[in-house]
């Protein structure tokens, strides 16, 4: 039992520095937030690192973070990448805060990457003081501890996950972590330490991070920016009980988002009029979008990934199809639009919010009808990776658990990357320029989604680019369309690393998707 566990009375209220005095050397930290600076304690991480930085202590902490926090650059987790303040960190998603990620590219960390909503499930499960959760998440990636096991370097040996057998089925078995200490935010706590999340954009793992810490005997540290009497919080509001934190930083300026100010669209109070869509400039991800909003089927629920396919809810719009179906996001919006880059997974116009666990069971237990997702690499037998590239860690986030039941996946991305430019319109895409990099290869780095799993389960996959489109097969990667004036041979196989089958009857991409204007596919999309 920690010796800083609140026992009755008012929550002790406490500044940055007081309060990371409470964590001890070789403590568990989990930290909640996602990218962009959503939901995120910035005040405690800052706290932690300048306390690091003055006395040395804490020291070995094992830093446990389910989404990506950061700006890909100084933010998030980068502050913590402190030699002998992190012994081992275990993140979801790591590029977001690059100088952690440096830490475990140079091996001087342990470092495990495992899949988002696996790790945010394994919260609940460790708060229900469960040994650990069985799932079919990660099977035959690399995850699998028949490849890496999750695990980023040398230095880390440790097995986190076992593969299990189960009524003739394969399984993983992840551990249930230990949490000594919960860093979590809210709005409003009251002096009992009731917490209330009203402008926050997402609720992500708050909840159970809080309680695995409480019923491990650890402690709570929670930040918000307004402190009220006991008992004026309405109880509906409440997200975090209050028997459950012991102690509360109060930050008077922390923001929805990085250096933003406060925004009700984005918490959900306002709803932003929509008016006259404003079109997306016509190049290749705009025809990426468009070709994969021909996926979708009237009523449909699906999943919007970081990346280029971030442009399928205009385009919807901008056909008038935006209310036809409900797009949903991995930290918990279900609807609306979500922002891009980092601050993807602030929505507006969102139409509900799930805590992050719970959008993950739905996506587990097969309800998506359809995902987006980025692709990396590719290679001839469809394997996609998204983790690691170039020897530079990425991480996984939603992307695992995401594409593992999704009934239809598809990847969007350029055929090639590194200073391609296009030319689209008239009908027809003209490449100006190549990029120095192929994306279609004979082996990837790593497997981020294992292309046999997805038929073993029987799942739809495609891989859209802006010049050709392919189809998993159990023979492997199918090229099975083509853009208007795009030679098969010279534009699209020359760029590859394989020789991808080829349709006997290879489609050519309708030429509206390289138009400007609207496409008009509204009447032919509702009876598709």
């Amino acid at each position: 039992m920690n010796k800083y566990r609140r026992h009755g009375g008012p929550v002790p209220v406490l500044s940055a520095r007081e309060a990371v005095m409470m964590i001890e050397d070789g403590a568990v930290v989990a930290i909640v937030g996602a990218g962009g600076g959503i939901t995120e304690p910035t005040k405690l991480i800052d706290g932690l690192a300048e306390r690091f930085r003055e006395t040395g202590e804490p020291k070995n902490l094992t830093f446990w973070h389910a989404t990506g926090l950061g700006d890909r650059g100084e933010r998030g987790m980068s502050p913590l990448a402190q030699p002998g303040l992190v012994k081992r960190a275990i993140g979801g998603h790591w590029g977001q805060s690059p100088r952690l990620a440096e830490m475990a590219e140079r091996n001087e960390i342990e470092a495990y990457c495992l899949p988002q909503g696996t790790m945010s499930q394994l919260l609940r499960t460790a708060a229900a003081g469960q040994p650990g959760l069985l799932t079919h998440s990660g099977l035959n990636t690399y995850i699998d501890p028949r490849q890496t096991g999750g695990r980023l370097n040398a230095r880390t040996t440790e097995e986190l996950i076992e593969l299990v057998e189960m009524d003739g089925r394969e399984w993983l078995y992840y551990r249930a972590p230990k949490i000594d200490v919960a860093v979590i935010r809210g709005t409003t706590a009251d002096t009992d330490g009731y917490i209330s999340m009203e402008s926050e954009i997402a609720w992500l793992d708050s909840l159970p991070m809080a309680q695995a810490a409480h019923n491990n005997g650890g402690i709570v540290i929670a930040q918000v920016k307004n402190l009220v009497k006991a008992g004026t919080i309405h109880p509906r509001d409440v997200k975090i009980p209050g028997y459950l934190v012991d102690a509360v930083v109060v930050d008077p300026g922390q923001c929805q988002l990085y250096n933003a100010p406060e925004n009700r669209f984005l918490c959900g109070d306002y709803i932003a009029e929509e008016g006259k869509c404003e079109s997306l400039l016509l190049n290749e991800r705009k025809v990426i979008a468009r070709r994969a909003l021909m996926e979708i089927r009237d009523g449909d629920v699906g999943n919007l990934g970081v990346g280029i396919s971030d442009g399928i809810g205009s385009v919807a719009r901008e056909e008038g199809l935006g209310g036809n179906f409900t797009l949903t996001i991995e930290t918990g919006p279900i609807g609306g639009v979500t922002a891009q880059g980092i601050f993807f997974g602030a929505s507006v116009n969102s139409k509900a919010l799930a805590d992050m666990p719970a959008q993950f069971d739905f996506y587990g237990g097969g309800g998506l009808d359809v995902c987006f997702l980025s692709f990396a690499e590719v290679d001839p037998v469809g394997n996609v990776n998204v983790s690691r590239f170039n020897g530079k860690i990425q991480g996984v986030g939603g992307f695992i658990d995401i594409s593992s039941r999704s009934r239809k996946i598809i990847f969007s991305g350029t055929l090639t990357a590194g200073g391609l430019k296009t030319a689209v319109g008239e009908g027809r895409i003209r490449i100006v320029s190549e990029g120095r990099f192929k994306k279609f290869l004979m082996k990837t780095e790593e497997i981020s989604f294992s292309a046999s799993e997805a038929l073993r389960n029987g799942q739809e996959v495609l891989y859209l680019t802006e010049r050709a489109v392919f189809r998993l097969t159990s023979s492997g990667v199918m090229l099975i369309e083509v853009a208007p004036g795009i030679d098969i041979e010279h534009d699209v196989v020359a760029h590859m690393g394989f020789r991808p089958l080829i349709a006997e009857e290879v489609k050519i991409m309708d030429s509206r998707l390289f138009a400007e204007g609207r496409m008009d596919i509204r009447e032919e999309w509702l009876k598709s």
